[in-house]
């Protein structure tokens, strides 16, 4: 279907609000989709907080530029569904990882960008495979907090092992 100036126009503009908008963008590649398969995946994606859309290669490639990521050429060639979390982009990550290992013919991720930078599928898979951003939250504070409860415990044990023999004697002396 051929679009007009204006129609382009648009949609560059829509593609652009996009890429600024989220915190990563994941492109995958499609072919043998089905209604069914899209509106799957379209509905984990808006799960976690995140949109995704059949692209123009070109237009997409465009507004990707404008916004300063760097494309290598070919990279989107072909069938392209992109991604834009705007949430957590490890979520969306996940979202795209998990449609690209269940539905293999369906579906195979060719780049996602985070931080202005391209990041390759193997690397989107890694950052699907990170815990929930509460989950690493609690982690890192758990690791804070081990060395000062420890501390504390050293700096108690002696007073806490005096507390024991005087009780002893006391129990001793008292029978």
């Amino acid at each position: 279907m051929a679009f007009t100036k204006a129609q382009k126009g648009k949609i560059l503009a829509q593609y652009e609000e996009w890429v600024r908008n989220s915190k990563a963008v994941y492109i995958l590649q499609y072919s043998k989709m089905n209604v069914k398969s899209v509106e799957a995946f379209r509905s984990k994606v808006r799960e976690v907080g995140g949109e995704a859309h059949v692209v123009k290669n070109t237009l997409m490639k465009l507004a990707l530029e404008r916004a300063g990521y760097k494309i290598e050429e070919g990279l989107l060639a072909g069938t392209s569904l992109a991604g834009f979390a705007f949430d957590e982009a490890p979520s969306m990550a996940k979202a795209f990882a998990e449609a690209a290992k269940t539905s293999a013919q369906v579906f195979q991720v060719k780049v996602g960008f985070l931080d202005g930078k391209a990041i390759s599928p193997e690397n989107v898979k890694a950052l699907a495979d990170l815990p929930p951003l509460p989950i690493l939250r609690s982690q890192i504070l758990g690791v804070l907090q081990a060395p000062a409860s420890k501390l504390v415990r050293t700096l108690v044990e002696p007073a806490r092992q005096v507390a024991r023999v005087l009780q002893a004697y006391s129990e001793q002396s008292a029978s």
